[in-house]
């Protein structure tokens, strides 16, 4: 894939999860605004209905007063005067008997009428309202008949009273008007009714003037930045309705509209986090892809010149044998067959550590344990190494400080590992290496560690250098020689060991790999 199309497949996977994740986030939104919303009418319809049985229970309270005449919490006085006598066409008076609460509205009324008709006196009693002087209508007061007189008190009894009573209970204080344990009995099941089982805060308060006063309610209510929900009480007053009003919040209301719109909310987030995390993960693979294409081309590349080298080699001097110019003397065939020998086990070399590590990968290498002296595996591999580092004038420099060398592996392939690392050393020095093997006791670990004074490793490439077929670009070292498998057979045989391996290196000063393996104590 190039990379023009591979930037352009991956900007257009960014917009379209893009537009999914905001359309998504619309939709949450959308679905939590209406959440709410809905919330907000069931609480308002529940408080409209508290102040509807508030209203309810006060009119209630004035006809069961109409009904007794008597006003609840008011002591009575009474009087007896002629308010409006006069003299029909008839004759007849009138005389009205008023009766006042403490604050002036009418508890008790009843008149007297006397007429005279057809030289009969006549008397009637009756209550009435003290505001209708045309009782009657004293015009034509004869005309009066006891149907009517009737029909008036019945109208009387049911009307006027309750209107009395009414007045009186109205201008009392919002705190003797309301019971606030009915209060607390009405809001909780109301609320409750409306499916709303969720603790709440109220309070009665009176905002006469653009004040606020509470008058009672909850001693903690503190709603702060919490959303309060008002509710005006007795708009139906014959007066006008007062500025009193009815406070409710919810403390908890933000957790309980997040678990209602949960079932909608967390699933669409679960699905946008694993799309997310599969398109993360596609452009990660895509990338690994890219890079393995890369490394895989380089090792081919390297690969093809280590073993086209001996290849050559080989080929060269099967063509001077098989030349007659060449004077095959015995030095000569000699010569010619050493150089053969020395490049058929390069190349087998090479062809087997290809193999090994391909066996390693598919999990079928078997590991024989045993318990063996590090130092004196040091010893063996330093010996058949040194002649390679003295035939580059290098010095080779083992330090056995290890008084308990004794760990447990294959000793096979723990050789292996430090024959790896001594041959990175020479690789990867100077014209002249100075390489040092040291072995010592690091608590319950047995550190063998290979120190060099090469060209060293960049930082930023220390943590990749165990992965397959990654080599450092250090130019043309670099490009002609290994391929990339070396510190990844290490790592790998590392691992299997229980042990650790660290490296610690600096451009143009050497690098220093210590492998810590766990230590036999006897």
């Amino acid at each position: 894939m190039s990379r023009k199309m591979l930037i352009t497949l991956i900007v257009l996977m960014v917009f379209v999860l893009s537009g999914l994740i905001l359309v998504q986030s619309k939709m949450i939104k959308t679905a939590s605004d209406i959440r709410e919303e809905q919330f907000n009418q069931l609480v308002r319809n529940a408080l409209l209905r508290v102040a509807a049985q508030l209203d309810q229970y006060e009119q209630i309270v004035a006809r069961n007063s109409a009904m007794t005449n008597q006003l609840p919490g008011s002591a009575l006085s009474s009087g007896k005067f002629n308010v409006f006598p006069k003299s029909s066409v008839g004759g007849g008076s009138i005389s009205f008997g008023l009766r006042y609460s403490e604050n002036g509205v009418v508890s008790s009324y009843q008149e007297e009428i006397q007429f005279n008709l057809h030289d009969t006196l006549k008397t009637q009693q009756s209550i009435t309202d003290s505001k209708n002087e045309n009782f009657f209508g004293f015009e034509s007061l004869v005309e009066f008949t006891k149907e009517q007189q009737r029909k008036r008190e019945s109208f009387l009894n049911d009307i006027n009273w309750y209107r009395n009573y009414k007045v009186f209970l109205e201008e009392r204080p919002i705190h003797e008007r309301i019971d606030s344990i009915f209060l607390k009995e009405v809001l909780a099941l109301a609320l409750s009714e409306t499916g709303i089982n969720l603790e709440y805060k109220f309070a009665i308060k009176n905002s006469n003037l653009g004040r606020e006063k509470m008058i009672f309610g909850d001693t903690d209510y503190n709603p702060g930045k919490i959303k309060v929900f008002p509710q005006p009480l007795f708009q139906n007053d014959l007066n006008g309705a007062k500025p009193n009003y009815l406070y409710v919040y919810f403390p908890k209301r933000s957790g309980y509209l997040l678990r209602e719109t949960g079932f909608t909310i967390i699933p669409t987030l679960i699905l946008t986090a694993i799309l997310t995390a599969i398109f993360g993960y596609t452009i990660m693979v895509i990338f690994r892809q890219k890079k393995l294409s890369m490394i895989k081309n380089d090792f081919i590349n390297n690969m093809t010149h280590e073993l086209k080298t001996p290849i050559s080699t080989i080929s060269l001097a099967s063509q001077m044998l098989e030349d007659g110019s060449i004077t095959n003397t015995p030095q000569t065939i000699e010569h010619i067959s050493r150089v053969i020998n020395q490049e058929s086990k390069r190349l087998s070399y090479q062809v087997e550590k290809v193999l090994q590590m391909a066996v390693f990968n598919e999990g079928k290498l078997k590991f024989k344990f045993k318990e063996f002296d590090a130092n004196k595996m040091i010893e063996t591999v330093a010996a058949n190494f040194e002649l390679r580092v003295k035939n580059k004038n290098g010095i080779l420099v083992t330090e056995k400080m290890a008084k308990n060398p004794v760990i447990s592996g294959d000793e096979v392939h723990i050789t292996n590992v430090i024959f790896n690392l001594l041959d990175n050393a020479v690789k990867y020095s100077n014209d002249s290496p100075e390489i040092k093997i040291i072995t010592e006791n690091k608590k319950d670990q047995l550190a063998i560690s290979v120190q060099d004074k090469g060209i060293g490793i960049p930082k930023e490439h220390q943590t990749q250098i165990f992965d397959r077929f990654y080599r450092v670009p250090t130019g043309n070292i670099h490009n002609v020689k290994g391929f990339g498998l070396g510190l990844s057979y290490v790592k790998k045989i590392v691992d299997s060991h229980n042990a650790k391996i660290k490296v610690e290196s600096a451009v143009n000063k050497g690098t220093k790999f210590t492998i810590l393996f766990p230590q036999i104590n006897y």
